[in-house]
């Protein structure tokens, strides 16, 4: 089983967020907490080898979206709303799409799901053998805190420290390897076209200044997704929920209501 986090009624309607990298459930605390006011049961995983889930290699793509469906079932989860980013996006919507019928609605955040895409600079190096094993391998806690920090003024001790749970060893520095070699694109070709035959709901959220997932994507899904809403927030970049929790956060629940009415 994996670790979660949840909050909110346990008999609501069930509110799956699935997290990105390099983070754990703690990225959605502030979702959570919200989204539990509203009268919804907020559940949010943290997958193999994150946070306080032990690894379960190898650390695959494949793996992450089986461990997710595992983790559905054990939990009994039904009709849920799924809300993902960055790579949670890569695994939460594979699930979804070869899960019929399991979600009733999606939020998309900062993320990708067109077989045409591109690696950035650091995933591009985790996927090279040999530069990735150094480059993982090199990353103490100073330092990844600074990484971040740089990018992401919202980061606290807090959230970094659980974050860096990650690189507590090397069996979980090496499935971060896994991950991003097993991470090509061209596997999403079979899924061109099955997000919109969901026929569901969906909000697309996004950091207009994401230099990881520039905001062209968000534009994209937004029109692959028929009737989807789009919400971008300006001077906020690829960690949204760190640097504007109360925007993201209120972007979601005011999502949610709408399911409602």
């Amino acid at each position: 089983m994996l670790a979660y986090r949840e909050a909110g009624p346990p008999d609501g309607p069930v509110v799956l967020c699935v997290h990105g990298y390099p983070e754990s459930s703690y990225m959605w605390r502030d979702v959570l907490e919200a989204v539990g006011a509203a009268g919804w049961h907020g559940v949010a995983p943290d997958l193999p080898g994150f946070g306080d889930s032990p690894p379960d290699p190898p650390g695959t793509w494949e793996r992450h979206i089986a461990a997710l469906d595992r983790f559905v079932d054990e939990l009994g989860l039904r009709d849920v709303v799924l809300v993902v980013h960055d790579w949670g996006g890569l695994i939460g919507l594979r699930w979804a799409c070869d899960t019929p019928g399991a979600v009733r609605a999606l939020v998309v955040s900062d993320t990708g799901f067109f077989p045409d895409g591109n690696w950035h600079g650091m995933a591009q190096a985790m996927r090279t053998p040999g530069q990735g094993e150094e480059l993982i391998g090199g990353i103490d806690r100073d330092g990844f805190g600074a990484m971040l920090r740089s990018i992401s003024p919202g980061m606290t001790d807090e959230a970094l420290d659980d974050y860096f749970k990650a690189f507590a060893d090397d069996e979980r520095r090496r499935g971060q390897l896994e991950l991003y070699r097993s991470g090509d694109f061209e596997k999403l070709r079979p899924y061109e076209g099955r997000l919109a035959q969901l026929g569901v709901p969906a909000l697309v959220l996004w950091g207009a200044d994401d230099p990881f997932a520039p905001v062209g994507g968000a534009h994209r899904l937004a029109k692959e997704l028929p009737g989807a809403e789009l919400v971008v927030l300006d001077g906020v970049g690829h960690f949204l929920f760190a640097d504007a929790p109360g925007e993201a956060s209120a972007a979601v629940v005011r999502f949610l209501e709408g399911l409602s009415s």
